[in-house]
């Protein structure tokens, strides 16, 4: 089996606030999106609800080449924005907007999907980072996806930055994936065999007419529809760029990982979806503060720990892919914290000096807005 390419694409999802107010805007201005798409040709598009925008790199040789492309996006985006009055947020939730005041995009997609789910879709103030990467032989896609799933949960925990919603603190560091799992067809994948029964089953849900194709199955991990890629969608969009950066590299060096064992006849061993499923659930609620359970020994480890032995398993596909730096950026977020956490201590700490509940919860959103273009 040739080795595959191991391309990077990264997709974010960004939501426009209203200066003066804070607040997640209504409608885009008219003049918004055609002028970032002049600017970024091709890299930009409407999300379901006018309060996002979303942005996608071009396919990449390397890490820092995403990076880069992604801070231009970011930049161009967040400076279009501010000629509208606008500001540019990187989180999966807003702290405190109401979703019944947003309109979604008036586009056919959209229009199908506000009909088909109805007060499910209403809810999906959500935002979220999806990393594409190069695989680009079928069965070694659906291969492993099946063993990629086991981290999944780390990675959920490295990203979370939504813990409010609605003006309150849910005590999840990640609610999004709480809203996201009342869609249909999300949550992590079942496990095929070999392509063709993957595209088996997906051939009963489109001949019966449920979907059109497979874009609409959102699983946390997905074989690209339109391209040969195996996607992740399970993170969080995080605030700061080079923390985004590191979760796309630590997914990228695991999938190199798991295909050198490939190449060795060894495979990363395959765990009942009923064990991961606690381990994305207790990523959900704890983030990296609480550890995740180790399979093997029975117990829970602390995260930084169970961060530090996946480190070294990818240690050799990290200098082969040259993202050291950007794999080794997980021991500061650990250290600093998610943007969860920046947003809880913001949102704490202007309690105490007196400020209102209001107050604080803007408070966090100039915090996100900074963050947004933090380090860019």
């Amino acid at each position: 089996m040739k080795e595959p390419s191991f391309t990077i694409g990264i997709e974010e999802e960004y939501m426009l606030v209203d200066r003066g107010s804070r607040n997640l805007i209504s409608e885009t201005p008219s003049s918004m999106l055609p002028q970032c798409e002049k600017l970024l040709e091709g890299r930009v598009s409407p999300e379901f609800l006018q309060c996002q925008i979303e942005v996608g790199t071009d396919v990449c040789n390397t890490v820092a080449e995403a990076r880069a492309e992604l801070a231009h996006l970011r930049r161009t985006v967040a400076s279009v924005a501010e000629e509208h009055g606008l500001a540019l947020v990187a989180a999966s939730t807003h702290p405190f907007a109401e979703s019944d005041d947003l309109k979604h995009t008036p586009k056919a997609r959209y229009n199908q999907l506000a009909n088909d789910l109805q007060g499910v879709v209403r809810r999906l103030l959500i935002s979220g980072m999806h990393v594409h990467v190069g695989v680009e032989d079928d069965e070694l896609r659906i291969d492993l996806m099946g063993q990629v799933s086991y981290i999944l949960p780390h990675l959920l925990a490295l990203s979370t930055s939504s813990p409010f919603w609605r003006g309150h603190n849910t005590g999840l560091k990640s609610y999004r994936i709480a809203v996201w799992d009342e869609m249909p067809r999300t949550g992590l994948p079942e496990h095929f065999e070999s392509f063709s029964e993957y595209e088996r089953h997906v051939n009963v849900l489109v001949n019966a007419g449920v979907i059109e194709d497979a874009t609409k199955i959102w699983w946390d991990i997905r074989p690209s529809h339109r391209f040969p890629t195996l996607e992740i969608r399970i993170a969080d969009i995080c605030t700061r760029l080079d923390d985004g950066v590191t979760i796309a590299a630590l997914y990228l060096c695991w999938l190199r990982m798991l295909y050198r064992l490939r190449e060795k006849n060894q495979r990363w061993r395959r765990y009942l979806m009923m064990l991961v499923k606690e381990n994305r659930w207790r990523a959900q609620r704890y983030g990296i503060d609480e550890g995740l359970i180790d399979f093997g020994l029975g117990e829970i480890v602390p995260y930084a720990e169970l961060m530090d032995e996946f480190i070294d398993f990818i240690a050799e596909d990290a200098e082969a892919l040259d993202c050291v730096k950007e794999v080794n950026h997980t021991r500061d977020i650990i250290q600093n914290g998610t943007s969860a956490h920046r947003q809880i201590k913001v949102y704490e700490q202007a309690l105490a000096e007196g400020a209102s509940e209001q107050d604080a919860l803007k408070a966090i959103v100039d915090m996100l807005i900074d963050d947004t273009l933090y380090g860019i």
